[in-house]
C-alpha cells in the first residue's frame, strides 16, 4: 500500500469516527474509524521510513576535462553557423 493509500484509510477513519451518526448493531463505527486512523499513521510512519532509506547520496562526479572546446570561433567573434 502507497502512501495514497494510506490517506484514504486516515480520510475514511475520520470520516466515520466525526462525520457519521449512523447506527449498526454489533459495529461500533467509531471505534472502527479510530482503527482505520490508526493503521493509516502506521503506513505513512513505514511509508517514510522507507523511503527515506531509498534515498541514495550519490558522490559527485569527477569533472570531464576536454583539450578542444567544442566551438570555435573566429577571431571577430562570429562563427560560420555550423559549429566550427
Amino acid at each position: 500500500m502507497g502512501l495514497g493509500g494510506c490517506i484514504i484509510l486516515i480520510a475514511v477513519g475520520a470520516i466515520l469516527t466525526f462525520a457519521t451518526d449512523w447506527q449498526m448493531q454489533g459495529v461500533n463505527l467509531t471505534v472502527v474509524g479510530l482503527i482505520l486512523m490508526a493503521v493509516g499513521l502506521i503506513g505513512v510512519a513505514t511509508f517514510s521510513g522507507i523511503a527515506r532509506r531509498r534515498r541514495v547520496v550519490v558522490p559527485p562526479a569527477t569533472p570531464v576535462v576536454e583539450d578542444e572546446p567544442r566551438h570555435h570561433h573566429r577571431a571577430d567573434g562570429y562563427s560560420d553557423g555550423y559549429g566550427v
